[in-house]
């Protein structure tokens, strides 16, 4: 049976409607670009972006990378720092133990903030705690967490218990508890009630409800979140060490105040290197767990 046609009659006013519904939306769609061409360029003005400047200057940027890349002593003066690998990883002794302190650090504080994020993101989530006002407690600090740059903490814990790598763990621990606990939190909201309901119908306690009806659900989320963050916090800790707290990055500030160009290259060569080592092997572990997540 063919289908049957609407005469034109009753076709033109559908017509009109759908013609008048297409242009509706590249009204609104043409003003919000109007919009947000408005705020860009009010936004540009604010922060002094300066054209002109930049044309002018642009030449000084890419000199500073040259000049990172030209070996400064030795009898190889003068080359590019890869016609003398000894000469510019001249420090590797001594930058290896603090690259492997940097790593240290960020594994270290990921733990204790991943244990500490899963924490408040179970009592932050609505699904989970049921009182307003400790759900909005956990909330708010763990905005206050992930606010403060890290390394503003770094320095805090500098001031309070000295120089050193202690002081870089405890500020990526904070910082991790803020951000993995907001992952964390909507991971758990979003998890099938059943085995929660099971659980409690069973006279089952809250922690014992989170562990056996909420976290088996969320594990593979929260492990891919955490080996994430590690990603995060290598890069992290890597400056950390400008204000004393312990790792690669009181050196590489060292090198770069003393306007040492090719240990400045060298240093960020090194850290360059773990992080992309670091990226391909979590990303490998975060691959399986999103498929056995998936499969689950």
């Amino acid at each position: 049976m063919k289908p049957s046609r609407l005469p034109p009659a009753r076709l033109a006013p559908l017509a009109g409607a759908y013609a008048a519904v297409q242009r509706n939306r590249r009204q609104r769609l043409l003003l919000a670009l109007g919009v947000l061409t408005a705020l860009t360029f009010l936004s540009a003005w604010v922060a002094q972006v300066d054209l002109p400047r930049l044309l002018t200057h642009i030449s000084r940027f890419f000199g500073y990378f040259d000049r990172l890349l030209t070996l400064e002593g030795g009898d190889a003066a003068g080359q590019r720092v890869w016609t003398d690998p000894g000469e510019w990883f001249w420090g590797l002794h001594r930058w290896l133990p603090l690259l492997a302190d940097t790593v240290l650090m960020a594994a270290v504080g990921t733990l204790l903030g991943t244990a500490a994020g899963a924490a408040l993101g179970f009592a932050s989530a609505g699904n989970m705690v049921r009182n307003p006002w400790l759900r909005h407690a956990a909330k708010r600090l763990l905005e206050f967490c992930r606010t403060v740059p890290e390394i503003v903490f770094a320095l805090i814990f500098v001031l309070a218990f000295g120089l050193g790598p202690f002081p870089g763990v405890l500020a990526i621990a904070v910082h991790s508890l803020g951000g993995l606990g907001k992952q964390f939190s909507e991971a758990v909201e979003n998890i099938d009630m059943k085995p929660v309901e099971g659980a409690i119908a069973a006279g089952a306690a809250w922690p014992a409800m989170v562990c056996f009806g909420a976290l088996p659900q969320v594990l593979p989320s929260l492990a891919s979140y955490a080996l994430l963050r590690f990603e995060i916090n290598v890069r992290g800790a890597s400056v950390l060490g400008f204000v004393g707290a312990g790792g690669i990055g009181q050196d590489l500030l060292e090198a770069i105040r003393k306007f040492h160009y090719s240990d400045v290259s060298a240093l960020l060569v090194l850290i360059i290197a773990t992080v992309v080592v670091i990226d391909l092997l979590t990303g490998r572990l975060r691959a399986r767990l999103a498929g056995m997540e998936r499969a689950a």
